[in-house]
C-alpha cells in the first residue's frame, strides 16, 4: 500500500535504511478483512487531502451504545468558539470528565471519527465525554489544534460543572494525533500552571517526528497508516523544521516528563508508530509516572476506533476499567 518513505521533509532523506518487509504476525480475521478490503486503494498521501478526508468519512460508524444525553456544546475558547459534543450517561449525577480529541493527522476526521468509541467510553466508564472538535490542518496549522485542546481543557476545569462533570476529575484522551495533543496539553498544564489532569488515555500517539525504529521499518507498508502517510501528515500539520522538536508538537522534546498523570498507553502490533508511543511510555515511566502500557496483537493503526474490531471492544474496556479506577482516587481535600 506504500513504499519505504524517502518524503521531502523526512530524517531519513539522507540515511540509507533497510527495505520494509513483512510483518511476521498475522492479522486477526475481522482486520484483515478490513486490510483485504483497502489493499487496492492508495495511500492516503496518493488520495490528497480531499481524498483522505472523504476516506476518513467513512468511519461515521452507526451509533450502538445508547447514552441518556448526547448534544452539541460551544466553547467558548481566546481562538473562537469551538464546537464538542457532550456524551453524560447519567444527567442526574456530577461525573468525571474525560476530553477526548480523535484521530486523523490533525488533518481529517471531526466529531463522527470516535462517536461510538467515546459512547462506549462515557458508559464503561461512567464518566462524561467531551468529544472536541478542535481545529484542522492545514488551514489551522500548528500550535492550533494544540492551543484549541488546551484551551478546551482549561475551560472544562473552570466550568465542568456547568455540563453535569466534575472539574476536580479531568482527563485527557485521544488516538494517534489526539493522543498526541493530550499528552502535550498534560505537559503544557504542568509547566504553566494549568488544570489538573487526572489521567491520560493515550491511543497510539506520535510523540517524536518520524524516528525510525523498529516498527516504522518493520510497518512502513501497514494497512491503514504507513510511514509516507505519517510524514505527509506530520508536514501539513507543521509550520517549518523547528516545529518538529517543540514539545507541544513532539511531547517527546519535553525536557523533563516528570509529574505527570498517570497514563494508558495503547498500541496496535501492526502501526509503523508502535515503537513511538510504546518509548514514550517507558519514558514517562522512568520519569516517575504510574504508566500501564498494553500492546494489542493482531491490529493495525486506527483500530481503537473501530467498533467493528473485537480487539477494540477490548481495548475500550481496558481503557475503560483504567479510567474508572483513576476517576477513583479523589484528589485530596
Amino acid at each position: 500500500m506504500c513504499a519505504y518513505p524517502g518524503a521531502a521533509g523526512s530524517s531519513a532523506d539522507h540515511r540509507r535504511l533497510p527495505e520494509p518487509r513483512s510483518h511476521p504476525m498475522p492479522l486477526d480475521p475481522d482486520a484483515q478483512a478490513i486490510a483485504d478490503a483497502v489493499s487496492q486503494m492508495p495511500a492516503l498521501h496518493e488520495m490528497g487531502l480531499d481524498g483522505a478526508r472523504e476516506f476518513t468519512a467513512l468511519a461515521d460508524f452507526p451509533a450502538e451504545t445508547e447514552i441518556a444525553d448526547v448534544h452539541e456544546i460551544t466553547v467558548p475558547t481566546p481562538g473562537g468558539n469551538l464546537t464538542a459534543r457532550l456524551y453524560h450517561p447519567n444527567p442526574h449525577a456530577l461525573l468525571p470528565i474525560l476530553l477526548y480529541m480523535h484521530g486523523g493527522g490533525w488533518a481529517t476526521g471531526g466529531l463522527w471519527t470516535a462517536d461510538e468509541t467515546c459512547r462506549k467510553l462515557a458508559a464503561q466508564a461512567s464518566c462524561v465525554v467531551v468529544n472536541l472538535d478542535y481545529r484542522l490542518a492545514p488551514e489551522h496549522k500548528f500550535p492550533v489544534p494544540f492551543e484549541d485542546a488546551y484551551n478546551t481543557a482549561l475551560w472544562l476545569s473552570e466550568h465542568g460543572a456547568e455540563i453535569g462533570g466534575d472539574p476536580t476529575r479531568l482527563a485527557l484522551g485521544g488516538d494517534s494525533a489526539g493522543a498526541t495533543l493530550s499528552a502535550a496539553v498534560a505537559v503544557h498544564a504542568r509547566d504553566n500552571d494549568g488544570p489538573a489532569i487526572t489521567a491520560l488515555l493515550l491511543a497510539y500517539p506520535a510523540t517524536e517526528y518520524a524516528v525510525e525504529r523498529p516498527s516504522w521499518i518493520e510497518n512502513a507498508d501497514a494497512p491503514m497508516l504507513c510511514t509516507k502517510d505519517v510524514l505527509w501528515f506530520w508536514d501539513i500539520y507543521l509550520r517549518d523544521d523547528a516545529d518538529r522538536t517543540d514539545p507541544r508538537a513532539t511531547p517527546s522534546n519535553s525536557e523533563s516528563l516528570a509529574g505527570l498523570p498517570p497514563a494508558f498507553v495503547l498500541t496496535a502490533e501492526t502501526d509503523p508508530l508502535r515503537d513511538d508511543a510504546e518509548s514514550f511510555g517507558a519514558a514517562l515511566q522512568d520519569a516517575g509516572n504510574h504508566v500501564v502500557a498494553k500492546r494489542y496483537p493482531g491490529v493495525f493503526h486506527g483500530f481503537f476506533t473501530m467498533p467493528m474490531l473485537t480487539r477494540s471492544k477490548t481495548a475500550i474496556a481496558d481503557a475503560a476499567r483504567f479510567l474508572s479506577r483513576r476517576f477513583a482516587q479523589r484528589p485530596p481535600v
